[in-house]
This record gives C-alpha cells, structure tokens and sequence, in this order.
C-alpha cells in the first residue's frame, strides 16, 4: 500500500475515533494531531489495531487504536462480553471478576483503576453480574476469584512487569486458566464486530448501588490466605525463627499481601524496603521494574538487608505474580537465583513435604509436576528418580494452567509447575503463577533447611549431586524489525538449501531439531512434533552433540528474540564449573553462528 493511501486511512481512522471517544485528553491529542497534520504520529496510533492474542492485550496506554485507552478499553470488553454470551449460557447467573494493579497515565487519562471500571460498566449494561475488586490485588486473586467463586471468567488490567508507560488486558476463561486457542481468535473477532461503544458504555455512574455489582475484596482478600495454608508444615519452627527476609514489591501492589501471607504461616513480617513499598505507577528507584533482571532492580533490598542482618531478599514484579530471591553467601556476595535454580529448589520442597504427607508408596502414581518447553529439565530428573509424573508444555503459564485443570479434572494431583521466568505455581488454588504463595512457601523452605545449617545455596548443591547438574543459561537480543527477526529463523530453517538446518554450531555438532513453527522434529519417527505449533511465533529447539539442548523463540509481548540453553549430567557426576565452561562456550557459538548480532544489527541485553 503507497504511503499516501496509508496516511489517509490513518487519518479516516482518527476521524472515526474522534465521533466515539469521550475521554477529554484523548481527544484533544488526535485533534491536534489532525490539525497539525502529523502524519507519521497518526499512522503510529491509528495505522494498526492492538492484536488481542492469548496473552489478552499489552501496549502503551495513549490515544488511538494501536493503545491502550478508555475507547480500546470499551471495544476489547464488548467484544468479550459477547464472546461469552456466546459460549457460557449460564454468563448472566455467574458473573464475571476483574481486578487491576496501580498503573496509571496521566497524559492521556488511563489507568488500570479507570479501565477496571469501564470494564465493569460495559458487562453491567448487558445485564452480566461483575465481581470488582474495590482496591488494586495481584494477578493471582483473579483466577483465584474465578474458581473460588466459580464464575464464568476473568479480567486483571495489568502489564505486570512492563515498563511504566504500558498497561495490558489479561483474560482468564471459567476453568481458572488463562485462554487458549480458539478463545483468542473468537474474542479478537467479536471484538472487531462490536467496535462502535454501546449506549451505556461510556456510563461510569452505572457502577453506583448497581445490585449487579459486587466487590469481592474482603472474602478473597480472606480466603486465600486460608487457603495457602495447606501448604504451611513447620508452623511451630515459623513462629520461633530468628532468620530475617527482605521484601520489595518493587512499587507494585505486592507489600500488603506478602505481609499477610507471612503472617498465615505464623513467621513475624519480613522487611519491607520503604523506598518501594508503596505502589507507584512511576516505578522511581529502578530503570525495569522487572526483579528477572537481576541485581540493578535488587539494590536497595541488598542495602536494606545488610542494614538488618537479612541473609535472604524476596522480590516480586509489579503485578506479584512472580518471584526473586536472592541469598547472601558466605563471601558475602548475594546469589540471585535463576527460574530454574528456584524451580529445582521448589520443586524438591514440595515434592518432600508431599511424601512426609503421604507415607504409601503407591500414592505417587497420580502425581504430576509441570514445567515449560524452555524451562530447566530437573522436574524430569526428580520424576525420574522418584516415580512421579513430569510433563512439558508450551511456553506461558496458560499452557501449564489448563493442563493442570485438565489433570485435576481426571483425579490427579499437580504440585507444582514453573517457568524459567521466575514464575511458580506452588498451590492448585491457582492456576496461573503465584508470586504471594511462592514466597512464604519458599521461606518456610529456607527456615527448615536452616535448622540443618544449611543455605539455598548449598540445598541446590544437594540437589544437583542427587539427580543430576543442570546447568543453564538464558538471555535475549532486542530487535524491532520484525523482518529482520522473521530472516534470522528463516535462514536457520533454509540453512544449506531448501528445509535444511544447520548441522554444526562453531565446534559443537547438532544432532537434532524441533521447530514448533513449522511443526517438524527430527526426533520423532514421523518427523512431526508432540507440542502444539503455532505459526504466528517463532521457536526452534536445537539438540547437541554434547548433550545439550537450546531453544531460540520470539516474544509474544516485548521486542525480544530470546534464547534458553541447558547442559545436563547424571547423578554423581557432577563437575559444575566444567559443565558451567563448556555451556558458555555453546551459548556464544549460538550467539555468533545463529544470531549473527552485527549482520542482523541486534542490541544485546541491557547490562
């Protein structure tokens, strides 16, 4: 399409918005665009509309289609509401919840709290009974509510992790689970058939003494923490403690509920770093409010540890639905552990707890743990040994939520699932990633083992010498062409000619590959992979000659191409550093054979 044609429709799309949109900022801002006559801002706002994917909605909150605002807002819940209307008959006798964390935009008027509420609106005017959380909760009170009070879905507006400027609209479907396909496909298309907003949609004052509306706060807000303590075993051990834990929430909604988390499992509260205890949409005191990027977000609760005599840092992203925890070694340099280090950790406590529980061998057939395609294979390692169940998913949560439902549905028990992103299911009450739970379960882990005097650090050791090293590493280019990033995976699928991959990396052989774009997998008899495909993303798996296994995918929500490797030994014979030498030799072939950073004209991880 010529650039005047594109300009123009940009354009016919901002004239459109402006007979729709009531929120004053917004319309002031596509009018002085108008006038102005600034096409290129036009086209960046109106030129596309935001893709409603599995992962809901994630972009920067301002004006026009390709945002997150009071209009789009409106669309996207019209188009879910008669989605819904469509699939669930008992829609208007269950109702649905929403909840929202602190993001707010005063540039353009948005916030999480506004669109929480024009949300509700628009589901009320149709007659839908809305469960609104009355002030801002985690990620992980929503598929909570969902089934707790067993409703026909799900809202929670947030961008978690994001930068500040960016909010999200993430859906959970009445199974407690976030979407799957088809649902994405029927939502985006209902939402394109309901784009002009409905005589009450706009209507706020809706929410006022409406017996439609209910806030769900005080009972959740409750019954969760009930809930979790199922999973507390050491009550008498927590209340006497002289251990010390730091706690940032990193200027999101987490502080409170960690704080009551701490106090359902009887230890004293945990430290809380005051610069970043409040919620603030402005995230002052880190450049990424993201605790997966180590350290630079983790300053101030080192300081703050230090100051009290804390071995221990617990951090949770904006949204709280994951966690960070870092330990003071005895050099008196502070680990942070990767995903993975604390998915084995996790996934070994509460494996142990499970079996103090449950003395008959035989029960161990129905029990499963979960982790994701990309995610550390030491769940396998403990499966293996112990005689339990292990699968793998696609990547996301929603993956490993509804496969846990599915399992639970059949009389099976799932204890655990994590990814790699520092995301842990540690309890079947919820069914997505739990940064509050994994928190006070990972401190009771860290209480107990220190009755042994033992650390995290060293119980890791323990672990790895038991069932095997595994050691891995994951990072990412930042690349937003997306040409150049469909190029680099189509060189890899076309590597010596037509449907060929690459069969070296620098000096390390490859001796298979999966691609879950197209669906091959050279492993497989009939050369077809197991996982579901998708070829809306990019992910190809490489398998080494050296034993090891890495896997290149897009990101479904930020400019990121990310890789994920992994080296593996057998049980007693574990030399660390040897594994640890030869799998940073792996990554960097990875790095200059596959990615070619300088010809694709990558930017490399932000130090």
């Amino acid at each position: 399409m010529a650039a005047a044609e594109q300009a123009e429709l940009a354009r016919a799309a901002a004239e459109k918005w402006l007979r729709w949109d009531k929120n004053p900022k917004t319309i002031e801002t596509v009018k002085q665009l108008i006038e102005k006559g600034n096409t290129e801002e036009l086209q960046r706002c109106f030129g596309s509309r935001m893709e409603f994917g599995t992962a809901g909605l994630r972009a920067a909150m301002g004006a026009g289609t390709s945002q997150m605002n009071d209009l789009t807002i409106i669309q996207t819940t019209q188009g879910f509401c008669r989605y819904l209307e469509k699939s669930c008959s008992d829609l208007k006798k269950k109702g649905v919840v929403i909840g929202f964390d602190a993001r707010a935009h005063p540039s353009s008027g948005g916030s999480s709290k506004r669109f929480a509420r024009l949300a509700a609106a628009t589901f009320i005017s149709r007659g839908v009974p809305v469960y609104l959380f009355s002030s801002i909760v985690p990620t992980p009170f929503v598929p909570y509510a969902v089934t707790h009070l067993k409703l026909s879905a799900g809202i929670m507006v947030t961008a978690s992790h994001n930068p500040k400027q960016d909010n999200g609209y993430k859906v959970y479907w009445g199974n407690g689970a976030q979407i799957i396909s088809p649902h994405d496909k029927g939502i985006a298309q209902a939402i394109e058939e309901n784009l002009e907003p409905w005589p009450q949609a706009w209507e706020d004052g809706l929410l006022e003494k409406n017996p439609l509306l209910h806030d769900p706060y005080p009972s959740i807000n409750k019954d969760y923490f009930k809930d979790i303590q199922r999973h507390c075993f050491y009550r008498n051990l927590n209340k006497e403690t002289k251990l010390k834990f730091v706690h940032t929430s990193v200027h999101g909604v987490g502080h409170e509920f960690v704080q009551s988390a701490f106090k359902a499992f009887d230890f004293s509260p945990p430290f809380a770093v005051p610069e970043q205890k409040e919620p603030d949409p402005e995230f002052p005191t880190v450049k990424y409010p993201n605790p997966e990027e180590g350290k630079g977000v983790l300053t101030l609760s080192f300081a703050l540890a230090e100051k009290v005599g804390a071995h221990i840092v617990l951090a949770n992203d904006p949204d709280a639905d994951r966690l960070a925890v870092a330990e003071k070694q005895e050099s008196g340099e502070w680990k942070v552990f990767s995903g993975n280090e604390l998915g084995a950790l996790l996934g070994w406590w509460i494996f142990t707890c499970w079996k103090n529980q449950n003395p008959d061998p035989s029960a161990v057939k129905d029990i499963y743990m979960l982790s994701s395609t990309v995610s550390s294979k030491i769940l396998r390692a403990l499966a293996l040994k112990e005689g339990f169940h292990f699968e793998e998913t696609l990547t996301g949560f929603k993956w490993m939520g509804n496969r846990a439902k599915q399992l639970g549905d059949q009389g099976k028990s799932v204890l655990f699932a994590f990814e790699e992103a520092i995301g842990y299911m540690c309890s079947p009450v919820v069914l997505d990633k739990d940064g509050v739970s994994a928190a006070v379960i990972t401190t009771e882990m860290a209480t107990l083992l220190a009755t042994k005097n033992l650390s995290l650090s060293q119980q890791l050791k323990a672990i790895y010498n038991e069932y095997g090293c595994h050691v891995t590493k994951a990072s990412y280019f930042i690349c937003y062409d997306q040409k150049t990033i469909k190029g680099l995976f189509e060189k890899l699928r076309n590597h010596d000619g037509k449907d060929t991959y690459p069969k070296t990396c620098g000096r390390f052989s490859v001796s298979g590959v999966r691609d879950l774009t197209t669906g091959y997998d050279s492993n497989q008899p009939d050369k077809k992979a197991v996982l579901p495909t998708s070829k809306s993303s990019q992910m190809i798996t490489f398998t080494f000659g050296n034993g090891g296994v890495a896997t290149m995918r897009t990101s479904g929500t930020e400019p990121k191409i990310k890789y994920y490797a992994e080296l593996c030994a057998p049980p007693g014979n574990s030399d660390f550093e040897k594994l640890k030498k030869e799998l940073d030799e792996l990554v960097s072939a990875i790095e200059k054979y596959f990615f070619e950073p300088e010809k694709n004209k990558l930017q490399a991880k932000p130090e």
